[in-house]
């Protein structure tokens, strides 16, 4: 290899940095001038505020405000608007419509569209935004899946690990269903950084009692 080679080598992954570097500027710069708007809803869960822009959902977050509501057989669990701006994008409002079938008529949530996304975790090719599109795409209501395999499905048996940080990075659980994931011994594992582990065991519950339904 000569000098000049390797100095042209040197200057092209330099080149290939930078550009990489100025993409992902721009990227957050494009997520900042986003007008979000978020509604609230009142669920068996306790409150939820989805957020977004008219490009996508950012986020969903479970308050943990109250304990899970009780279950009684065959009684519907009823999931409503508590606060909305005046005027909403049409992907917030498909995001309520899905969680609301979700939690009320579980069994019609998977023939409902999706949401667009607009966070910048579920976009791209990085390792985690991948393992969030295998798990919305192959893991359906009432199922689940270990981290290890999820860790295979998305590409690298190794990264079970790394499957966990996804999972604790997840910007849209419930719709992209991280509580689906469990350890490899049939354990549940931790669901929101362990502070939300009887949600976790709540949703489960609940798409095992609805699916049997």
């Amino acid at each position: 290899m000569t000098l000049g080679s390797a100095a042209g080598r040197r200057l092209s992954t330099a080149r290939m940095l930078m550009s990489q570097t100025q993409g992902s500027k721009m990227k957050k710069q494009r997520e900042s001038q986003c007008t979000q708007k978020t509604i609230s809803l009142l669920s068996p869960l306790g409150t939820i505020q989805v957020s977004g822009c008219e490009n996508g959902v950012h986020t969903i977050q479970i308050l943990m405000d109250v304990a899970p509501a009780e279950r009684s057989s065959g009684a519907p669990l009823s999931c409503v608007v508590n606060d909305s701006p005046a005027e909403t994008s049409p992907e917030l409002q498909r995001c309520v419509e899905w969680l609301q079938a979700y939690f009320s008529e579980p069994q019609t949530a998977g023939s409902l569209p999706l949401p667009a996304f607009h966070h910048p975790a579920l976009q791209g090719d990085a390792f985690t935004s991948r393992v969030l599109q295998v798990l919305l795409k192959d893991v359906k209501f009432g199922d689940t899946v270990s981290y290890k395999r999820l860790a295979e499905m998305a590409g690298n048996p190794r990264a079970a690990r790394a499957v966990g940080g996804a999972m604790r990075r997840n910007p849209i659980p419930l719709l992209v269903p991280c509580h689906r994931v469990i350890s490899s011994s049939g354990q549940s594992g931790p669901y929101m950084s362990g502070k939300g582990d009887h949600l976790k065991q709540w949703l489960l519950t609940h798409e095992r009692q609805r699916g049997e339904g």
